[in-house]
């Protein structure tokens, strides 16, 4: 019996540790979104109010002045602009916007932005595990035609931007 309760104190003290040195950042939040910058780009009010320049996690989608820039955007804006979405920071890039995940409804909006084909899964960032299961949504909607797909050759955002 006094083993059980080592064991048991042990097993809570451990996550309790866990869970106070996690970094915030990984915990989700959520917050509004109150504007789509483009098909990849938003900014949230967060329920502290505090207003949060976000890039999505993993994609990338047709710059402003490329074809079909505006298929992205306007998706998103469809699907999450003046919505509550719940969001996971994993990082911030070199213009201090907030690199997230965002569910609304259940949904990974990034995930679903490569499967109607509306957005590149993007090779060089999207490192975690779930980024296997996004390439393969990728090849899907090409196969269908789907989005910027419908395009013969579209050029991905990063090859557009060395041109």
């Amino acid at each position: 019996m006094r083993i059980i309760k080592i064991v048991i104190l042990r097993i809570v003290s451990y996550l309790f540790l866990y869970l106070f040195f996690l970094p915030s950042s990984l915990l989700a939040s959520s917050g509004t979104v109150l504007k789509i910058i483009d098909g990849d780009s938003l900014i949230v009010r967060d329920s502290s109010g505090a207003r949060i320049e976000m890039r999505l996690y993993g994609i990338d989608s047709p710059e402003w002045n490329q074809k079909d820039a505006f298929l992205a955007k306007k998706y998103l804006s469809q699907s999450i602009l003046r919505k509550r979405v719940s969001y996971t920071v994993y990082d911030y890039d070199r213009y201090g916007r907030a690199v997230v995940l965002v569910k609304r409804n259940g949904r990974i909006i990034n995930e679903v932005l490569v499967q109607k084909g509306y957005s590149w899964f993007y090779p060089r960032y999207c490192r975690k595990k779930i980024c296997a299961s996004w390439k393969k949504l990728e090849k899907e909607a090409r196969r269908k035609r789907w989005g910027l797909w419908k395009e013969k050759n579209p050029v991905s955002p990063w090859r557009w931007k060395h041109k």
